[in-house]
C-alpha cells in the first residue's frame, strides 16, 4: 500500500541539511548514535581518556542473588559469551564449595575464548586461598579489606557461629583496630605478589572513608606491594563527585598504583559514578551484565559501556552488537528480569509509541528520538499500534504483517482497531489486526 507523501524530498533535504550543521563527527556517527557534541568538548567535560578497562563481576554478583540455581555447566556456557562479547576481565564466583578441577576449568574457559582476558578470582582471605588460585591459573586475586576498625567485627562469620552455639567470641576472634585490619592483608598481598599475581585490594564501604584513613590504608596496601586499589562502595552512598575526589587522592597518595572502582546503583547514579572516577583518573571500572548484585545493583555493563563509547567517545573493547543477547541469557541464567524500559537492553527502551510523527520520523533521520541505533547494541526498534497511532503507523505495521489492503480502507481498519481496544481497554495483537485488515478488505464486518 502506498502512503501519501507528507513532506516533498526538497523538504527533507533541508530537514537534514539543518540536523546536519548540529552535528559533529564522533557525536554523530551514521548508523551507530547521534549525541551532543557538548559530550565530546574537553572543556565542557573535563579530560577523560582513550580507553577504560570493564572488568565484569557477574558470576561473583550472582551469588548474592536469592533462588539462583544455576549450574556450573549453565556458568561456563555463560562465562563464554561473556568473554566473547569482549570482556577483558572477568571476576569469577569465589573458592567456597569448589573444588580446585572446577576452577581450573573455568580459567580454561576464559583463556580458550580469549587468552588475554585477565581471570581474577575474588574473596580471598588466607595464603592457602591465593595458593589455589594461582594453581587454577588466575591472573589475579582479590583481597577484600573491610572499611573500619573494631566495627569489622560485624563481617567476621566465625563471630555469628560460635555466638550461636553460645560461646564467647571474644576468646578466640582478636579485636582490631583500623592499623590491625590493614596489617591482616599485608601478608596476602606480598605472597600474592610473590607468586606473580596480581594483588587487587577492594577497599570495602569507602562512604565512610575518611581523609586521615584512606592515606592510612593507601599507605600500608600501596606499601605492601598491591597492584590496584578498588574502591568499592556497597551502601551505593558515594556521589560522582566524591567518587572522582576518592580517585584523585588515591592517585595522589599512590601514584604508581591502579585505582578501580566498584559503584552500587541506589540513587541511579552507578555510571554516572563510573564516568566521575574514569575522568578523576580511575583506571577500571568493575560491574556486572544487568547491574545483577543484592541490593540496588551494580553498574549494568551495557549502559556504562554505550555511556563510554557513544557520549564521550572512550573505547572499551566491548563488543556492543551483543550486548542485548548477552542481557537475555543474563536473564535465563539468574532468573531475574529487566525493567521494559531498563538502559540500552530493555525490550522496550528504543519504543517511543505509536504516534504518527515518532513513527514517521525515521524516514527523515533515524537518530532522533533513539539516540543509538538499536542495532549498535543487538536490541531493535519496536514500533507499536495504540490508540495514538494514525493511518501512517497502522500502514506500516500492516505492511510488515504483510497485509494487503489499499490507503482507502486504512481509515476504516483504524476506526474497528480504536473501537476495539477502547471496548477491550487492551491493545490489539497482530493476528487480530492482520483479521481486521482482511474483513474491511473484504467488505465484512465480522467482529474481531
Amino acid at each position: 500500500m502506498d502512503k501519501p507523501a507528507v513532506f516533498t524530498a526538497e523538504e527533507i533535504a533541508r530537514f537534514r541539511a539543518e540536523l546536519s550543521a548540529r552535528r559533529a563527527p564522533g557525536a554523530y556517527e551514521p548508523g551507530r548514535w547521534s549525541v551532543s557534541p557538548l559530550n565530546r568538548r574537553p572543556e565542557v567535560t573535563g579530560p577523560l581518556p582513550e580507553s577504560v578497562r570493564l572488568r565484569d563481576a557477574t558470576l561473583r554478583s550472582v551469588e548474592t542473588l536469592p533462588g539462583v540455581v544455576a549450574s556450573d555447566e549453565a556458568k561456563r556456557a555463560y562465562l563464554r559469551q561473556l568473554v566473547g562479547a569482549g570482556v577483558g576481565e572477568v571476576v569469577t564466583a569465589g573458592l567456597a564449595g569448589r573444588d580446585d578441577k572446577t576452577l581450573r576449568a573455568e580459567v580454561e574457559v576464559i583463556k580458550g575464548e580469549n587468552p588475554g582476558c585477565r581471570a581474577v578470582c575474588p574473596l580471598m582471605r588466607t595464603t592457602q586461598d591465593i595458593d589455589r588460585a594461582a594453581e587454577a591459573g588466575y591472573d589475579g586475586v582479590q583481597i577484600w579489606v573491610q572499611g573500619f576498625g573494631e566495627t569489622a567485627l560485624i563481617y567476621q562469620p566465625a563471630v555469628y557461629q560460635q555466638a550461636w552455639r553460645s560461646e564467647d567470641w571474644r576468646t578466640t576472634q582478636k579485636v582490631l583496630d583500623r592499623p590491625g585490619v590493614l596489617a591482616r592483608a599485608v601478608p596476602l598481598i606480598r605472597h600474592a605478589r610473590s607468586l606473580g599475581l596480581d594483588a587487587i585490594v577492594p577497599m570495602l564501604m569507602v562512604s565512610f572513608l575518611t581523609e586521615e584513613v584512606l592515606a592510612e590504608s593507601v599507605d600500608a596496601l600501596a606499601g605492601a606491594g598491591a597492584t590496584e586499589l578498588t574502591l568499592f562502595d556497597g551502601p551505593g552512598a558515594m556521589s560522582p563527585e566524591a567518587y572522582g575526589h576518592l580517585v584523585r587522592r588515591t592517585k595522589e597518595l599512590a601514584p604508581r598504583v591502579e585505582v578501580g572502582l566498584h559503584p552500587h546503583n541506589t540513587f541511579g547514579l552507578a555510571v554516572g559514578c563510573a564516568v566521575s572516577a574514569v575522568r578523576a583518573g580511575a583506571d577500571v571500572v568493575e560491574l556486572s551484565v544487568n547491574g545483577y548484585c543484592g541490593g540496588p545493583g551494580n553498574a549494568d555493563l551495557a549502559a556504562t559501556a554505550l555511556a563510554f563509547e557513544a557520549l564521550y567517545g572512550v573505547r572499551t573493547g566491548i563488543r556492543t552488537e551483543r550486548l542485548t543477547a548477552l542481557a537475555r541469557a543474563g536473564e535465563e541464567l539468574t532468573g531475574y528480569r529487566l525493567a521494559w524500559n531498563h538502559p540500552v537492553t530493555g525490550t522496550h527502551a528504543f519504543c517511543w509509541g505509536g504516534m504518527d510523527f515518532i513513527t514517521q520520523e525515521t524516514t527523515v533521520d533515524p537518530l532522533l528520538h533513539n539516540c543509538v541505533e538499536p542495532a549498535v547494541v543487538g536490541n531493535e526498534r519496536k514500533v507499536p499500534f495504540t490508540p495514538d497511532s494514525g493511518p501512517y503507523t497502522l500502514a506500516d505495521k500492516l505492511r510488515s504483517l504483510g497485509a494487503t489492503i489499499g490507503k482507502d480502507r486504512i481509515e476504516a481498519v483504524l476506526r474497528r482497531a480504536r473501537d476495539l481496544m477502547a471496548r477491550e481497554e487492551r491493545l490489539l495483537t497482530d493476528a487480530e489486526l492482520a483479521t481486521l485488515a482482511a474483513e474491511v478488505a473484504e467488505g465484512g464486518t465480522r467482529a474481531v
